[in-house]
């Protein structure tokens, strides 16, 4: 490619080339004149510069260092834009935006390496990070996780992890012939809409997220039986009791639990239990 620059696949690297997808990224974000973004990922920068146009302050974060000083010249007019070095997975973003000045919200716009989608945006959600919105290229089958619902095959602890705190929508699907090189499979645009409050009140969502990742860890498994081996201290007996107490069917199985669901059951754990996340 230009500058010599060859995408390494160890990075995930397949930087789009579809302007009307490019386009309709832009559109997705909602972009406000003054608006932060923040851009996980830049590649050769065609994005940013479509974010900076339309009228955003970009900080543009990029792992790899080679792409660097191609991004620092062809994004050189524009004054709203600051590539920055460095690993979404561990920069502090409440750091990266106050060393600028910055406060408030921000919004989130990526064409993700498909290997750190999940933890990243996990990262996102359960760090806390003030981001309004993230509009982000992932996978095809993480964007059907993304928003599943109960009863449905892609439905998992994830699912619920992102319907907590976020609206989640798809926005556009990505043929792998807009990227070069082609990944191996399609892709999904998908709008993650932040949440004023969780979408259910529960006692305590560590508790909360416990329950949801035990529920889900055998996930053929009756509730009972499933929430035995989660290591939440109640055996199989007892999580009937539970259930009971919650107004949830103990034959149900985890994948047929709704968000609210799985709030009534993690708050009449806590209630009969006592809260083992107490502090944390």
């Amino acid at each position: 490619m230009r500058y010599g620059i060859r995408p390494r696949k160890s990075l995930g690297q397949n930087f789009l080339i579809s302007g009307n997808v490019l386009d309709r990224i832009v559109a997705a974000a909602e972009i406000r004149s003054g608006d932060t973004v923040v851009e996980i990922g830049p590649g050769v920068g065609v994005l940013t510069r479509r974010l900076a146009l339309a009228g955003a302050r970009v900080i543009a974060l990029e792992l790899d260092r080679r792409l660097l000083p191609l991004l620092e010249e062809t994004l050189a007019d524009l004054s709203g834009v600051e590539v920055v070095q460095g690993d979404a997975l561990e920069v502090d973003f409440r750091a990266l935006l106050a060393e600028r000045g910055l406060t408030g919200t921000f919004k989130v716009v990526a064409n993700l390496p498909y290997y750190i989608t999940s933890p990243l945006i996990a990262r996102l959600l359960e760090e806390g990070h003030p981001f309004e919105l993230a509009v982000v290229m992932v996978q095809r089958e993480v964007a059907e996780r993304l928003v599943a619902g109960p009863g449905t095959k892609a439905y998992g602890a994830f699912s619920v992890l992102v319907q907590y705190y976020t609206q989640p929508a798809s926005v556009l699907r990505v043929s792998r012939r807009n990227f070069s090189p082609p990944p191996e499979v399609d892709s999904t645009v998908i709008l993650m809409r932040r949440l004023k409050e969780p979408r259910v009140k529960v006692n305590s969502a560590p508790a909360f997220f416990a329950v949801v990742r035990g529920a889900f860890g055998q996930r053929r498994k009756m509730l009972p039986s499933a929430l035995e081996g989660a290591g939440l201290g109640l055996d199989k007996r007892f999580w009937m009791q539970v259930c009971e107490i919650a107004g949830i069917d103990p034959k149900r199985r985890g994948e047929t639990l709704s968000i609210g669901e799985f709030g009534q059951l993690a708050d009449a754990y806590t209630k009969y239990h006592g809260n083992p996340f107490a502090g944390k």
